[in-house]
C-alpha cells in the first residue's frame, strides 16, 4: 500500500514538474516574441528623403530590424525629443549637429561606434554624444550664364560692386545654412583666423553693403534663385547645389579658396530609449563602410570616412580647404552672441 501511495506521490510530482517545465517553456516563448517585438527602432529623421531611402532600407535588410520612421524638420524634431525626456517615444535623433545640440546633450545617450576610428579625423565623435556622419560643407553656388568671366573663387569675390544686389543669402538668426556659411566668412576673413576679430566682422559690413539689402528667408530660396537666374552666387551647402550640377543646371560650386566650413551631420541615441542595442548597430550602420560608400557613389551628400570614393560631380577632398582652427564646441557655445552680432551689424549697414 506504501509502495502504491509513494508511486502516486512520484506520479503527482512528476506531473507537476512536466506542468512547471512546460508554463517556463511558455515563458520562454513569451520572452522569444517579446525580443521579436522588439526588434525595431524608432527613428526622428530630418534628413533628406534620398539620404533616407538610402540608408533605412538596407539597415532593415541587413540587420532584420524593423525601422518606424518619423519625418519632420529639425526644430520640431529637437522640440519633441526635449518633450518625451524621461519617457522617449523614439530611439534615433538623426538632425541637426554638435553645433545646435551641445547644449542639450544631456537627452542623449553616450555612445562611441566601434567604426569611428575608421572616419576622417576632424570627424570623429569628441563629445561622446554626437556620431558625425555625413557632412553639408559651406559653398557658392554660380550661375554661370550670369556670371560670365565674373571671377567668383574667394569670399573677396563676393566684394566686387558688379555683384551688387545679386548675391543670395539668407538670415543667419533663422537659417542653420546660413548661419554656417557666416562663419565660414569669419574664419575666412579674420585676423589670424580668429572668427571674433575686427577683421572679420569688418568684412561683414562690406557683404551686408554688396548684398544691397536683398536676404532671403528662406535657405532653399538661396540656392533656387541662382538656379533660376534671379542671382548670380549664393551662399548655401553642398547637397542641393551638387544636385543642380548632377541634374545639369547652369551651375558650378565653387568651395571657397579661403576654407569652408564642414558642419558634420550628426545621428544620436536618445537617452533612455526603449532600443538602446538596435540603436548602437544603427550608429555602426550609418558609418560603415557599405553605407559610407554608396553615399559617396549615389548622392549629393559628402561622406566622412576615410578613402571613400566620390561621384564624378562631386569636387574631390584634396580640393577643398577647412579651416584648420574651426571648432564646433566653441561655435556652439557662442553662437547667441554671434547671432546677435551679425543682427546689430545689419542694422547698422540698412
Amino acid at each position: 500500500m506504501m509502495n502504491r501511495k509513494k508511486k502516486w506521490t512520484m506520479l503527482l510530482l512528476a506531473v507537476v514538474t512536466a506542468i512547471c517545465v512546460a508554463g517556463c517553456g511558455g515563458t520562454d516563448k513569451q520572452s522569444d516574441s517579446s525580443v521579436g517585438e522588439e526588434n525595431v527602432l524608432t527613428v526622428y529623421t530630418a534628413r533628406s528623403e534620398s539620404l533616407n531611402n538610402l540608408v533605412i532600407p538596407n539597415f532593415e535588410k541587413d540587420t532584420g530590424i524593423k525601422v518606424n520612421v518619423v519625418v519632420a524638420g529639425t526644430g520640431p524634431l529637437i522640440k519633441r525629443v526635449s518633450s518625451e525626456n524621461g519617457n522617449p517615444q523614439g530611439d534615433i535623433l538623426w538632425a541637426a549637429d554638435q553645433t545646435m545640440l551641445e547644449s542639450q546633450k544631456d537627452l542623449f545617450m553616450e555612445y562611441i561606434s566601434p567604426e569611428d576610428s575608421e572616419m576622417m579625423d576632424a570627424f570623429r565623435n569628441k563629445t561622446g554624444y554626437f556620431t558625425p556622419a555625413f557632412a553639408d560643407p559651406t559653398v557658392f553656388i554660380v550661375n554661370t550664364n550670369l556670371a560670365g568671366n565674373t571671377k567668383i573663387e574667394s569670399f573677396d569675390d563676393l566684394l566686387n560692386p558688379e555683384l551688387k544686389g545679386k548675391i543670395a543669402f539668407g538670415d543667419p538668426a533663422n537659417s542653420s545654412s546660413a548661419f554656417q556659411s557666416l562663419m565660414a566668412m569669419l574664419y575666412a576673413k579674420g585676423k589670424d583666423g580668429d572668427p571674433m576679430s575686427q577683421e572679420a566682422w569688418d568684412y561683414v559690413d562690406k557683404f551686408i553693403k554688396n548684398l544691397d539689402g536683398k536676404m532671403l528667408n528662406s535657405s532653399g530660396a538661396v540656392h533656387k534663385g541662382v538656379a533660376d537666374g534671379e542671382y548670380t552666387v549664393g551662399l548655401t551647402w553642398e547637397d542641393p547645389a551638387a544636385t543642380y550640377v548632377r541634374n545639369r543646371a547652369p551651375v558650378t560650386v565653387v568651395f571657397p579658396k579661403e576654407g569652408a566650413v564642414f558642419p558634420g551631420e550628426s545621428v544620436q541615441i536618445i537617452k533612455g530609449c526603449k532600443h538602446p542595442e538596435n540603436a548602437k548597430k544603427f550608429v555602426d550602420y550609418m558609418i560603415s563602410q557599405k553605407i559610407q560608400e554608396m553615399a559617396g557613389r549615389e548622392l549629393t551628400v559628402r561622406p566622412l570616412r576615410k578613402n571613400v570614393a566620390l561621384a564624378s560631380y562631386m569636387t574631390p577632398m584634396e580640393q577643398i580647404r577647412l579651416f584648420p582652427n574651426y571648432d564646433e564646441g566653441w561655435v556652439s557655445d557662442h553662437k547667441p552672441d554671434i547671432v546677435s552680432l551679425w543682427n546689430r551689424h545689419l542694422e547698422d549697414n540698412r
